[in-house]
């Protein structure tokens, strides 16, 4: 500690402290009075006690709420993701406010905590492992952050138990025989082409509706695939995955339906005014479809044609089951849909394979080698 004398006649006494995050030199200071045995003693004291606040303000936690985290993790994703993942991010957000408690203090969670809030919900275990893998996103990216210190219970966070993916999805797809009534009993052409034009490719919904009539490649046979549309923000933008971006090939019966589709969306253009569109599929605006609508005629019509309601993705996996059965391996599928790997693939259509096996078996029980 040193004393310097000010203007005004009283005194400054002064030490030299290390900086906790930085590591450099600062300094703090108290006015004396006086420049006495007495005041030098006292001004020693404050001293120290301004220097170990500092320490301690640099050191101890900020007492950060779940509402906290999650509003500084919405900043970050405003600046690093897509509008549509930063949407879907928002909302699963809000979710997890009302599950945990908006004032919950993050620093204080527990996997037992955070696992009674959970269950209290009385959700489902396939809807509440959602919310978990968003929940542990959200933790990670805080750690990572250095807004969390200790997020080591995370590993105590086991999923809760759930109906395998492979077992859910066994009646989400289309056998061909029921593909083909299917379509036989849809009366809107536009949906009819689309419907068959997904279980034949094997897009997603998005990609689809995101196509231009110049993505089709009829010479070389491929469609391109480069983009995805978000009915959530209704834009154009890019597709889920890097393995997303792909070239479909098209065999036959495709290519004869793209040229089928290409023809329709031609006169379609003309008919109603916007001859320009280079949009694939598009309403009679000239604007790209909307999922809701297809999904809705679609569910509507499988209902009363097959008696069970599918989705667009359905018809993604009854493209892949298809293929499957006809002895196109997993890889190929795997690439052809834009998987990041084709263990994806295997564990979503591992029945298809098991479906094989139960007819090699009928076709091997009765058969007499000697």
């Amino acid at each position: 500690m040193w004393i310097e004398e000010t203007r005004n006649g009283k005194y400054k006494a002064v030490e030299r402290y290390t900086d906790y995050l930085t590591g450099k030199t600062k300094r703090v200071s108290v006015i004396m009075e006086k420049n006495t045995a007495q005041a030098r003693k006292v001004a020693q004291i404050a001293l120290q006690e301004k220097i170990q606040q500092a320490y301690s303000e640099k050191k101890e936690e900020k007492k950060l709420t779940f509402a906290d985290l999650v509003e500084e993790y919405r900043k970050d994703q405003e600046l690093t993701v897509k509008m549509s993942t930063y949407k879907r991010n928002y909302f699963a957000c809000n979710t997890l406010k009302g599950i945990l408690g908006e004032n919950t203090l993050v620093n204080r969670l527990s996997a037992k905590y955070v696992r009674d809030r959970f269950l209290t919900t009385g959700k489902a275990p396939g809807t509440l492992n959602e919310h978990m893998t968003r929940f542990k996103a959200l933790i990670r990216w805080g750690y990572h952050n250095d807004l969390i210190s200790d997020i080591s219970y995370l590993d105590k966070l086991e999923p809760f138990k759930d109906t395998p993916h492979k077992e859910k999805i066994q009646d989400k797809y289309l056998e061909a025989e029921e593909l083909k009534k299917l379509l036989a009993g849809m009366k809107i052409e536009k949906w009819k082409l689309l419907t068959k034009f997904l279980a034949l490719s094997g897009l997603r919904f998005g990609e689809a509706a995101a196509l231009l009539i110049s993505d089709m490649d009829l010479k070389e046979r491929v469609i391109h695939v480069t983009k995805t549309f978000d009915p959530v923000n209704l834009v154009v933008t890019t597709p889920k995955t890097l393995c997303s971006i792909r070239d479909i090939y098209m065999q036959d019966e495709l290519k004869a339906l793209c040229k089928q589709i290409k023809l329709y969306t031609l006169q379609q253009n003309l008919l109603f005014g916007h001859p320009d569109s280079q949009i694939l599929f598009s309403t009679e605006s000239g604007d790209y479809i909307e999922y809701y609508a297809y999904n809705k005629y679609l569910k509507e019509n499988s209902l009363k044609i097959l008696e069970r309601g599918i989705t667009a993705h359905a018809l993604r996996h009854t493209h892949a089951s298809l293929l499957l059965e006809q002895g196109v391996p997993i890889d190929v599928i795997s690439r052809r849909l834009g998987h990041e790997n084709s263990q994806v693939t295997r564990e979503i259509y591992l029945h298809v394979t098991e479906k094989l096996k139960e007819k090699d078996n009928d076709r091997l029980k009765n058969v007499k080698i000697i």
